[in-house]
């Protein structure tokens, strides 16, 4: 099975067509995503394209697909039971109705519904956040993932509570009677989105991933990174997300190298954790080689932007057009090399894990196409290059175009290879996955009384 996380109890009672739905809906929403943002360039995207692009491509696939991962993973983690699956349906039914409205409303310019849909996503992300915290309540000693979960929980109320102040004061301003401007508020949302809800939750997840795919473990200067980077992210998150809010420049510079530092820290433990793997190398370690590199340049790179102005709209995410290194280098690869694991690991456990040893089945990396995950991982990293040589080097428009073809392409690549995972080993597949709970396991039967079939 290659790098299967076969540490993992897969006997603990999971919600299987829970985190396969949000993952369904997540890649449905990066589609999206991809088209509004190759509308967007054509000039066919009416409204305020750019939000709606980048709403349908954070909050669509990365936070849905963060909220699919969390409630498989938390309970297998931690050894809890999920406290409510209902409550796990319930919070995508509004995080997707509230984000289709409200990306909707973007696109029409009917920005009196900006606030009403915004509510929903609020109170979808905190049934979210409520869920997996009263999950966690049961736990009595919490580990560094554990912890790093926590506080992305955190940010993510804390982001929903700044977007809907965002779209009240769209239609109803407020801000201009506060010390804190519209734009400052913004600015502070997209960093407790980016830098709070997401890397956070990458971090955590990579140090469990990290050693899993690599069978390897923390040992000597990992320990102290792991200090670094487990002290230095979330302080550094609140102060430049403070700092940015109420536009003090020494407290975002302060926030902003604390970021930087815990992002160096975790390249290294990841790094470390690749050179020193123990299985043979596969297309996921190449995925998080990738992460290891587009993780130290983005670093490095927005050491002297957020030194010199951390509180400039220009350096929201680091130097001036880093944007697609953070989110394509790290953020897209992290979750596409994950996914490519996760969803045929659910399907392989729902679907064949009681075959084994009773008939011939397939590993987990044989559920979907190696060439086509081949071809996408290239794509992607190639649309990157693009894209941010573009950005950096001042390359013609024409590099752009290409990068974004390339990434678009990869996108379909990936979603495709996703889908018929689900659509050709999945039980009873979309209406299951969709609408109800996977079909149960079929009861594994001996060929003879004595002993099973050899696989």
């Amino acid at each position: 099975m290659g790098a299967v996380p076969g540490s993992l109890d897969t006997d603990t009672d999971l919600p299987l067509a829970l985190p396969l739905r949000h993952f369904v809906v997540g890649l449905g929403f990066l589609a999206l995503g991809a088209l509004v943002g190759i509308g967007q360039v054509a000039g066919v995207v009416p409204g305020l394209a750019s939000l709606a692009h980048a709403h349908l491509l954070l909050v669509g696939w990365v936070c849905v697909t963060i909220m699919g991962a969390m409630t498989q993973f938390v309970p297998v983690w931690s050894g809890a039971s999920l406290y409510s699956p209902r409550l796990a349906s319930f919070q995508l039914a509004l995080v997707v109705a509230g984000l289709s409205g409200f990306v909707a409303a973007l696109t029409l310019g009917a920005m009196a519904w900006l606030a009403p849909f915004g509510a929903l996503l609020l109170l979808g992300f905190w049934t979210f956040a409520y869920n997996i915290l009263r999950t966690l309540a049961t736990v009595e000693e919490y580990d560094v993932t554990e912890r790093h979960f926590g506080y992305a929980l955190g940010f993510f109320c804390l982001l929903t509570l700044f977007g809907l102040g965002l779209a009240v004061d769209f239609t109803h301003p407020f801000t201009a009677s506060l010390p804190v401007d519209h734009a400052h508020l913004r600015q502070a949302h997209a960093t407790l989105a980016v830098f709070g809800a997401v890397l956070t939750t990458i971090y955590g997840a990579l140090y469990q991933l990290g050693t899993m795919f690599t069978q390897s473990d923390l040992h000597g200067v990992d320990h102290s990174l792991q200090s670094v980077e487990a002290a230095a992210h979330p302080l550094g998150v609140v102060l430049l997300a403070g700092g940015r809010l109420v536009g003090s420049v020494p407290v975002a510079r302060l926030g902003g190298l604390l970021v930087v530092a815990a992002a160096l820290a975790m390249s290294a433990v990841l790094g470390r954790r690749l050179f020193e793997m123990q299985v043979e190398w596969e297309p996921m370690h190449t995925r998080y080689g990738v992460v290891t590199v587009a993780l130290v340049a983005w670093a490095v790179s927005a050491v002297p932007a957020w030194i010199s102005a951390p509180t400039a709209g220009a350096h929201l995410f680091g130097a001036s057009g880093s944007v697609h290194l953070l989110a394509l280098g790290v953020v897209g690869t992290v979750l596409v090399g994950t996914l490519y694991h996760i969803v045929p690991f659910i399907i392989w456990v729902e679907r064949y894990s009681d075959r084994l040893g009773f008939e011939a089945v397939p590993m987990i990396d044989d559920l979907y196409d190696d060439r086509l995950a081949a071809a996408d991982g290239a794509l992607w990293v190639g649309g990157a290059v693009c894209l941010v040589g573009a950005a950096w080097l001042g390359l013609p428009s024409s590099v752009v175009a290409v990068g974004g073809v390339m990434v678009g392409l990869s996108i379909a690549a990936f979603a495709a290879n996703m889908l018929l995972v689900v659509h050709e080993h999945g039980p009873d597949p979309f209406d299951r996955v969709l609408l109800g709970s996977l079909s149960p396991r079929p009861e594994p039967v001996a060929e003879d009384d004595s002993s099973p079939s050899d696989v």
